[in-house]
């Protein structure tokens, strides 16, 4: 089983920066593509970024180009995965969530929705 645990979110203003981070474990964890997706009140979970399990792969929305920057750290059984948000608007403000689906699911998988395993979310919240 996949466990997912976000944290780092938080208020800042807009222009500020914030880092989520979230802590993935499993076995074979570290063979997964990882994503963030947000939520805002009464609107879809949107895709914001995914990194392939090899981190040679990186895509993100294009709201977060160039404002936003994945990473992921492997273990044998453990992962964490960062979305570092710098430039923030107050439309960032949302529920920001960790994603993953078991191999042999991509990065394209994940942008699709296809996701298996979500997070508990962590609450952003940018003030203008």
């Amino acid at each position: 089983q996949v466990q997912l645990v976000e944290s780092g979110g938080g208020l800042v203003q807009a222009g500020g920066s914030l880092k989520l981070s979230c802590a993935a474990s499993g076995r074979f964890v570290s063979t997964y593509p990882m994503a963030w997706f947000r939520q805002t009140p009464g609107k879809e979970r949107e895709f914001v970024a995914t990194v392939s399990s090899s981190t040679t792969s990186k895509y993100y929305a294009d709201f977060a180009k160039g404002r936003f920057t994945i990473s992921r750290d492997n273990a044998k059984n453990t992962v964490t995965v960062e979305l570092q948000m710098d430039s923030l608007k107050s439309g960032d403000t949302a529920v920001y969530y960790c994603a993953t689906s078991p191999a042999p699911r991509t990065t394209q998988d994940l942008m699709a929705g296809n996701v298996d395993y979500w997070g508990q979310g962590a609450q952003v919240t940018v003030s203008s």
